[in-house]
């Protein structure tokens, strides 16, 4: 069975807005105020969490303090699940691409770095947590991207052959994990960093979502 496997952050939606609120919230309880800007650091948000935390700490001086980037960790978790669907938009396009591989026999699935707990709370709330038949986050396995075996697990647990899959991302964490697993990788070009997928040579980029389908096609039959 062949399946696309979707990276969630950065490559479904942008989840940038809700993720800097979240760490502003930490450094406004440090008294440090709002140190990420929602426009100039959506990239660094789309690394996750730790890495929004790190940006902070090294405006105030404090980059190396990793106890603290512990410490306000699980604080910046429950912020974001407090408020995870303010600001995030699906990316034009992005569900009827699944809804159409979907509905021509390929299986779908989800490969996020982000908590699994947390991704289904947002793919709920966006209304769309059934279209995929699988999902796999950060914590589900013993293991995470980039290591391969969080995404052929993903495309075993859809029901798929990790033979005949592929990955589409957004980061060079999406190409190294899928070039490990032995899958082609299709970047999006439409992301915060997409000025930088051509340097990762993925197997296609794409400008727009009406552009997978035949991506998919060529890639994987």
């Amino acid at each position: 069975m062949r399946t696309v496997v979707f990276d969630l952050d950065g490559t479904l939606a942008d989840t940038s807005g809700d993720l800097i609120a979240a760490a502003n919230a930490c450094f406004r309880g440090m008294g440090a105020g709002d140190l990420l800007c929602a426009s100039r650091d959506a990239g660094v948000a789309l690394r996750g969490g730790r890495a929004m935390l790190r940006l902070g700490m090294e405006r105030l001086g404090r980059g190396a303090d990793e106890a603290e980037i512990d410490r306000q960790y699980p604080v910046l978790l429950a912020a974001y699940e407090g408020a995870i669907d303010t600001h995030t938009r699906l990316y034009p396009g992005a569900i009827d691409a699944v809804e159409g591989l979907r509905g021509t026999g390929y299986r779908v699935a989800i490969c996020t770095n982000k908590p699994e707990a947390l991704a289904r709370l947002l793919l709920d709330r966006l209304g769309v947590l059934e279209t995929f038949h699988a999902l796999t986050g950060a914590d589900t396995l013993a293991v995470r991207k980039p290591d391969p075996e969080h995404l052929t697990e993903t495309v075993r647990r859809a029901g798929g052959d990790p033979a005949r899959a592929l990955l589409v991302g957004d980061s060079d964490t999406d190409r190294e994990t899928a070039r490990a697993a032995g899958m082609p990788s299709v970047l999006v070009g439409f992301g915060p960093s997409g000025a930088d997928m051509a340097a990762l040579e993925p197997d296609a980029i794409i400008a727009h979502y009406n552009e997978l389908p035949g991506v998919v096609t060529r890639l994987i039959g």
